[in-house]
C-alpha cells in the first residue's frame, strides 16, 4: 500500500507553532480511509452497503513535535483483524525520522447498530486483511 502524506496546516499548530497532539487522530483517520481506499473497499462502498465502522479506541505515542509546514508521511498497517474486529497500527514520519506510532481499532455496524462479520459480508477484504496482518506479525 501506499504511504499517504498529510501536510501540516498553519491552523493545526498551537502558540508554540508545534502541531496539537488532538490532529494526529485526524491525520490517522485521513490515512485510514486512504488506505481502504487502495484496498478497493473504501469507506464509501462500506456505506452505499449499509456498514459503518465506528472507532473503538485509540492509542497514540508522541515520539518528536512536527510544525508547519512538516510533511508528516503515514504508514498504515494491519495489526490484527478477526471477523468482529480490526486493528490499524500507524507510524508517522518526517524526514524518515519517527514523529508517532498508533494504533486505532474498529468494529462493523449495520443500520440498526448491530455487529456484522466482515468475514461473511467481504470475505475477499478480509482475506486480504488477515493476510497483511499476518505478514505484520512477522
Amino acid at each position: 500500500m501506499n504511504t499517504y502524506t498529510h501536510t501540516v496546516h498553519y491552523y493545526e499548530t498551537d502558540k508554540m507553532k508545534i502541531t496539537h497532539h488532538s490532529n494526529y487522530i485526524r491525520f490517522m483517520e485521513e490515512a485510514r480511509v486512504d488506505f481502504l481506499a487502495q484496498t478497493g473497499y473504501g469507506f464509501d462502498k462500506l456505506e452505499e452497503d449499509g456498514i459503518v465502522s465506528p472507532v473503538m479506541s485509540v492509542t497514540c505515542d508522541y515520539k518528536h513535535t512536527t510544525t508547519f509546514p512538516d510533511k508528516i508521511e503515514i504508514e498504515v498497517s494491519v495489526v490484527k483483524c478477526s471477523a468482529l474486529k480490526l486493528i490499524f497500527g500507524y507510524t508517522m514520519r518526517v524526514e524518515s525520522q519517527i514523529v508517532a506510532t498508533a494504533t486505532s481499532s474498529h468494529c462493523f455496524l449495520d443500520s440498526k447498530g448491530k455487529f456484522v462479520s466482515l468475514e461473511a459480508t467481504y470475505p475477499e477484504l478480509f482475506k486480504m486483511l488477515q493476510e497483511m496482518a499476518s505478514s505484520n506479525a512477522k
